[in-house]
């Protein structure tokens, strides 16, 4: 199988509650990047500032209950199902429990534990 996973736009800093102010901070007033606060209804996530950040956007979320940052990263393919299909194949599984996500995407992590958001690839 030839599958193809190409990068997607979307990076997520996922940013304790505690640091939460000081980075949307740094994001705004130190890089002097645009930043804007975007509404969020998310069990996990309670708030989120969308940065463009070149042709990609990062999206800080506030998450209550993490002790450090993650970054998660997003990838999209043609078809969901044969990609899904392909990772376990080749020993890759889902782990859409970490956060609520659409039916027709998943979560997945690669060895280190670095998170992929892996959504259906859109033609715009």
């Amino acid at each position: 199988m030839n599958q193809k996973f190409e990068a997607g736009i979307n990076i997520a800093i996922k940013v304790p509650k505690s640091k939460y102010e000081k980075t949307v901070a740094f994001y705004r007033d130190i890089l002097k990047l645009e930043v804007e606060e975007k509404p969020i209804t998310n069990p996990t996530v309670s708030r989120t500032h969308e940065v463009k950040f070149g042709n990609n956007v990062i999206w800080l979320d506030c998450v209550d209950n993490y002790t450090h940052s993650e970054t998660w990263l997003q990838l999209t393919v043609p078809n969901i199902e044969e990609a899904t299909n392909y990772l376990y194949a080749n020993g890759v599984t889902t782990c859409d429990e970490i956060e609520e996500i659409p039916e027709n995407m998943h979560w997945i992590q690669d060895p280190a534990g670095t998170v992929f958001n892996l959504q259906p690839k859109t033609n715009k």
